[in-house]
């Protein structure tokens, strides 16, 4: 059971602005808890159990915020950088905020799901092996594939540095494209796994990772998670999930 908040916090918390902004809002009077027209910021509301709505727009609480962006090459998986654009920059304006983090990297050259979330203990058990997220990846290599190389993969391949990984699945899709499942996140793993194997890739792009999948989301899109992709999530990392029972997420004005 939450506490109780004041209005202005959880309208920030929920993306509706800065505090300056909210003010402006509740000065307008477009701000309702219960039907009724509030203009104090300080008011203390229930998350929960109080209808508060913007513009007639309900504003469902939730603890913790989950993006699926689809990140393009040559951005880096960073939440700021003086010199390189990150996956904050390509995010909509809408989905951007402060409190998210990227779960595990996806390098500059690498394209595909990347997910951003609040809940840093999410994105702790995800992110260990312990827990065998499966991430796939479609990539395309300079030379040919082999039965031997699934077999490689399989039994788990030692990387230039000594460390042999987990096993993993490769699929053979033509000669030079596979899909690799791998359940662990190296530095650069799937590229080291071929180079190990004497072959460079060309193009690499994650179409998964656990129970998400990157579908036809088009490159450098983003958007929130399902409930049904939040409580999937949650369940396979076996932690409960704060926000159930969820709602889709409606988010501030022009979203």
């Amino acid at each position: 059971m939450m506490g109780r908040l004041r209005l202005d916090r959880l309208l920030g918390h929920m993306g509706f602005g800065s505090r300056k902004e909210i003010r402006a809002l509740l000065k307008a009077g477009r701000v309702t808890v219960d039907g009724s027209v509030v203009t104090d910021p300080g008011l203390l509301v229930d998350p929960q159990g109080s209808a508060v709505a913007v513009d007639g727009r309900p504003v469902g609480f939730r603890r913790h915020f989950h993006v699926l962006l689809h990140k393009p090459s040559g951005v880096i998986t960073a939440t700021e950088d003086p010199r390189q654009p990150t996956v904050m920059d390509v995010l909509p304006e809408a989905l951007r905020r402060r409190d998210l983090v990227p779960v595990g990297r996806l390098d500059k050259d690498t394209e595909g799901l990347l997910l951003l979330t609040t809940d840093g203990t999410l994105a702790h058990r995800l992110l260990s092996p312990r827990w065998h997220q499966p991430k796939r990846y479609l990539a395309r290599v300079d030379r040919p594939l082999e039965p031997a190389d699934q077999e490689a993969f399989a039994g788990g391949v030692a990387l230039e540095d000594g460390y042999v990984t987990l096993p993993a699945r490769l699929e053979i899709l033509s000669p030079h494209e596979g899909v690799v499942t791998v359940y662990e996140g190296k530095y650069h793993q799937v590229r080291r796994m071929f180079a190990a194997r004497g072959k460079r890739v060309l193009y690499l792009k994650r179409l998964s990772m656990g129970p998400l999948s990157l579908g036809d989301l088009p490159r450098g899109a983003a958007r929130w998670l399902t409930p049904d992709e939040v409580a999937a999530l949650y369940r396979s990392a076996s932690l409960p999930n704060p926000d159930e029972p969820d709602i889709p997420l409606a988010g501030p004005p022009g979203t």
